[in-house]
Parts: C-alpha cells; sequence; structure tokens
C-alpha cells in the first residue's frame, strides 16, 4: 500500500470550554451523499476526554461543514466506570440507529486507571447518544484486568464480529507505568451481549513492543485487513498492519502498511488511530498525530494498493 498524506484537518482550541486539544481515536461514517462525520475524543484542561464530532466534505474531508458545539457523549456519572473520560472505539449503523462503542477511563486507587467497553445509542443521526447501560458491557475478566477496549464491530454472516484489545499488566518505562496490550476477537448475536471468556488472542506483542491496540478491521478484497497501533519501550507509536481469512488467524504484514510518521509538522512525532473509509473510487485514512492525537486528526488518500 502506499497512502498520500492530505494534511490537517481538525484540532480544537478550547472554544467550548472542555476541547482544550486533541481529536482522539476517529471513527468516519458517511452519513449523507455528500458528508463524512468523523467523531473524536477531545481533552479538557485536566486531561478528561469527551466524544464530540465533526461533518466534513466527502469529495475534499479538509472542507469542515460543521463543528458540534456540545458532546455527542459525555463522561459518566460519579463512580461509574466511564466517569473519568470517554474515548471512540467504533460506531457503526443498526437499522435506523447508530450504536457508539466506546471506551471508558476510572481513576482507581493502585494502578494508573481501568478502561472498559460502553455502549451508547444515537436515534438523530449520530448527533447525540444516550447509555445503553451505565455498566459496561465489555467488563473485566480473568485476563482483562485493567483493560477491556473494544474496537472495531462488523456485522457479517448474521453474527456481530468485534475486535478489541486486552491490558492484563503495566510497563514502567522511565518510571512511568504504561498499560501493555494485545488484540483479540470476540462474537456477539445481538452486538449488545458479548461473553466474558476470553478465548482467541489475534496479535500479540513481538520483539521490544509492549502494547499493539486500537484494531480497525475492515472486509476487503476477499480478505479481513487490520489496520492498529504499536507502541515500543523506546517510545516510538506508529502504525501496523495485518491480514486474515476468517478473522480471528491473523498474518502481520507490518511492512506494508506505507504510512509512517512525518518529517516534520503536527504527525512527526507519531502517526496512529488510524480508520479507514471507502468513498466512491478513494480510501481514506483519517488518523492521529503527536501526542496521540494532542495535535488534532488528518487524513491520507490511498495511491496504490
Amino acid at each position: 500500500m502506499k497512502w498520500e498524506k492530505k494534511g490537517l484537518i481538525y484540532c480544537p482550541n478550547g472554544q467550548h470550554g472542555y476541547d482544550l486539544h486533541s481529536f482522539m481515536t476517529p471513527s468516519a461514517l458517511l452519513i449523507e451523499e455528500d458528508v463524512i462525520r468523523i467523531w473524536g475524543g477531545v481533552r479538557d484542561e485536566k486531561g478528561v476526554s469527551r466524544i464530540t464530532y465533526i461533518d466534513v466534505e466527502a469529495k475534499n474531508p479538509k472542507h469542515i461543514l460543521a463543528i458540534s458545539n456540545k458532546p455527542a457523549l459525555d463522561i459518566g456519572n460519579d463512580g461509574c466506570f466511564d466517569d473519568n473520560g470517554v474515548i471512540l472505539g467504533d460506531v457503526i449503523r443498526v437499522g435506523s440507529d447508530y450504536y457508539m462503542y466506546y471506551v471508558g477511563f476510572q481513576h482507581v486507587a493502585k494502578v494508573k486507571f481501568c478502561a472498559f467497553t460502553g455502549l451508547a445509542i444515537s436515534k438523530d443521526g449520530g448527533r447525540s447518544f444516550k447509555r445503553y447501560s451505565e455498566a459496561p458491557i465489555l467488563d473485566r475478566s480473568d485476563k482483562a484486568r485493567y483493560i477491556r477496549a473494544l474496537h472495531t464491530v462488523i456485522y457479517d454472516g448474521n453474527i456481530f464480529k468485534a475486535w478489541y484489545a486486552i491490558g492484563n499488566r503495566w510497563e514502567c518505562i522511565d518510571g512511568i507505568p504504561y498499560p501493555s496490550y494485545n488484540i483479540w476477537y470476540l462474537e456477539s448475536k445481538d452486538g449488545i451481549n458479548f461473553s466474558n471468556k476470553d478465548t482467541h488472542l489475534c496479535i500479540h506483542n513481538q520483539n521490544n513492543e509492549y502494547r499493539i491496540g486500537r484494531p480497525k478491521v475492515y472486509k476487503r478484497h476477499q480478505k479481513y485487513q487490520m489496520f492498529y497501533t504499536r507502541d515500543f519501550i523506546p517510545k516510538d507509536y506508529v502504525i501496523g498492519y495485518a491480514e486474515s481469512i476468517d478473522g480471528k488467524i491473523w498474518e502481520r504484514r507490518d511492512e506494508l502498511v506505507g504510512i509512517s510518521k512525518s518529517s516534520d509538522g503536527w504527525d512527526s512525532e507519531m502517526a496512529c488511530y488510524p480508520v479507514l473509509l471507502e468513498y466512491n473510487e478513494k480510501v481514506y485514512m483519517f488518523y492521529n498525530g503527536n501526542g496521540m492525537g494532542k495535535t488534532g486528526v488528518g487524513y491520507a488518500e490511498l495511491v496504490e494498493e
């Protein structure tokens, strides 16, 4: 693959108070014939994320059509699993509704945080979402004590197929604890009820990787393609790629990803959290840059398969 970078689209500047910086872990859907909606997590002065969105022109995503003036999903109630921030996993259409799978963060006493998966549903075209439950739909398990974060859901073969990250330990780098995680697979009959048993590992850390996550999976060219984000002990946050015939057994092909950090600018330190969208003959990749999205969201266009 070869991607042509088109540049930065958007980064908030605090105009609404809760959006001081960042547009993290974007998710994108074509909501009208010529409009793409991109949801992302914006951070306040304490680093707490809320989910909002922008609408961009489908034929030219650098042209912003609208910026939401309030969160599509705010933080949860005090004491709930998502009371200290929410970021995106995935947004899909289910009938006339939109399902938002999101990751909720909670501060706890003896580790940095816990992060589990919630579901919120929109009945107004994806402008606002109401929680399905104040409890997570993907909660902790024996193999996922700290993180169980769903990032892709595909309705395929009369079943909801899901790819998610499990975090079960912490890596201490220069005295700072970072979560270590890898990528797993689950299924659901209704997109709401998921098993609490983690049985199928898809992608594991290699060499000096200590975390590999935010899997975004697509069914293209009679195979599954997965784009994910890798982090190394030397702290080098980059995009990776893998392929699969059945969505369960994967072959890593990181050398084919075709996109990396720039020499300068908003994505010179990191290029991460990619999400793909096909529009007519084009394939877009929306992704984050430095600071895991602190500098905003930009995009690239596929020029060679």
